[in-house]
């Protein structure tokens, strides 16, 4: 498990021509109840914050989430980020993840969805980028949205209509992704932007937390209100509750 940056805090991040944006964060992670490690990573660069989930078996998984964050981590504290710096910091994630994979049959990639706040046409936007299955969902006006789609081949039976949400929680492929990080392949994450509104809560998961905990017990943490930090603690040890096979990593963005 590897976390770059404070586990929680608060920034103020100048907007040309705007108010500043304050943003308040906190992250947890734990490994689960099953898992021999913890392949997850996240890093927290305000204004940019992302989580990405490994794997490849041993330490492959490990590392190659770790070489996601380091490269997402080399964005400049405070600044404005694009599609084309996101784009180049995991270009070079995934010939770092080449290197650490050598010796592995199957190669080895990593899961990756954040968030960097971003220039719009008239104000502060937040870009909001994703491959794999780990999501971002928005929560504002007491509402939770899922803002990524998961590349997963249950959300293409879903969208074609084969099975329901509920049906692909439990189909015996619903750990198979056909999108990730890695593995050789130029990265094509799919981007989203939304705008940024005072009071919004975001979060930023792996699917150890998506697995256990339906959608909407996690708008019931989200609507409390509590600190970040407090938020991300209570939905891990929720994910822990209700079986925690896998691991499990939460970090909440909030628009002060």
């Amino acid at each position: 498990m590897t976390v770059l940056g404070e586990y929680t805090g608060e920034i103020a991040i100048e907007v040309d021509g705007a108010e500043p944006v304050r943003l308040a964060w906190g992250v947890a992670s734990d490994i689960g109840r099953r898992r021999q490690n913890n392949e997850d990573s996240a890093v927290v660069k305000p204004p940019l914050f992302a989580v990405a989930d490994g794997m490849g078996g041993h330490a492959a998984g490990d590392l190659a989430s770790k070489a996601a964050v380091v490269r997402l981590d080399e964005h400049e504290r405070g600044a404005l980020g694009t599609e084309d710096e996101v784009i180049a910091h995991l270009e070079d994630a995934v010939a770092d993840i080449a290197e650490v994979a050598a010796g592995v049959p199957a190669g080895a990639g990593t899961t990756v969805t954040g968030v960097v706040l971003a220039a719009g046409e008239e104000r502060a936007e937040l870009l909001v980028f994703n491959l794999g299955d780990s999501r971002t969902y928005g929560f504002a006006n007491n509402e939770l949205r899922r803002i990524t789609v998961d590349h997963s081949v249950v959300q293409e039976l879903v969208d074609a209509g084969a099975i329901s949400e509920a049906e692909a929680e439990f189909h015996p492929e619903s750990n198979v992704i056909t999108r990730a990080l890695g593995f050789a392949e130029h990265p094509e994450p799919d981007f989203t932007r939304i705008p940024v509104q005072s009071g919004m809560r975001l979060l930023l998961c792996s699917d150890g937390l998506t697995r256990e905990v339906e959608d909407g017990h996690i708008r019931l943490h989200l609507s409390a209100g509590l600190d970040p930090l407090v938020t991300a603690d209570a939905l891990v040890d929720a994910a822990l509750a209700s079986g925690g096979r896998d691991n499990i990593t939460v970090l909440i963005v909030d628009v002060v």
